[in-house]
């Protein structure tokens, strides 16, 4: 289990850095990006579908394809912590070694989606400055990065080990002849 654990994982961290990089790139070198949350979302729904095909495999490799559905959510879970963890040291080293300007680019982005909408600014505008707070302390950054992620993986994980659970026939009841 672990070792499939830490190979999705690690392929699943790999390909949400990659994800990262593109959308940074994006950022600092399209001066009319628009970031979309559902597009943003979407990708990291592709990606994390990694984990249903991590917890696939051990079931059908290492259980003889059986899996109790708590078995392959810890499976997924894990899988997506993994992920999830590789993508905040990422995202830490990247911000502080690389991109220490990224609130100065990603603030006036975030403001200039809502220019049409004063309520939506004025509220924009006092989470951009929260966020600003927050990026003080490299903890809070951490939290913040665990939190645009790991919900993704572990609906993932869930909906992954309800589709892949599977009990051994040894494992359920059957009824003796003659009770």
């Amino acid at each position: 289990m672990k070792r499939n654990i830490l190979i999705y994982g690690i392929v699943l961290g790999i390909l949400l850095c990659i994800s990262l990089l593109i959308i940074l790139n994006m950022m600092y070198h399209n001066p009319d990006f628009k970031g979309d949350h559902v597009t943003g979302y979407a990708s990291m729904v592709v990606i994390f579908s990694l984990i249903f095909f991590g917890i696939r495999n051990y079931r059908n490799r290492q259980l003889n394809g059986f899996i109790s559905f708590g078995k392959a959510f810890k499976t997924g879970v894990l899988i997506a912590l993994a992920g999830s963890t590789i993508y905040v040291i990422f995202w830490l080293f990247y911000y502080y070694l690389v991109v220490p300007d990224f609130l100065d680019v990603y603030i006036p982005m975030a403001l200039k989606n809502c220019e049409n909408d004063p309520a939506k600014l004025e509220a924009t505008t006092k989470q951009m400055q929260t966020l600003r707070n927050m990026y003080k302390n490299p903890l809070l950054i951490a939290l913040i990065t665990y939190m645009e992620v790991l919900p993704v993986g572990l609906v993932v994980a869930l909906v992954s080990s309800l589709i892949l659970k599977k009990k051994s026939p040894t494992s359920q009841f059957t009824p003796t002849a003659g009770a």
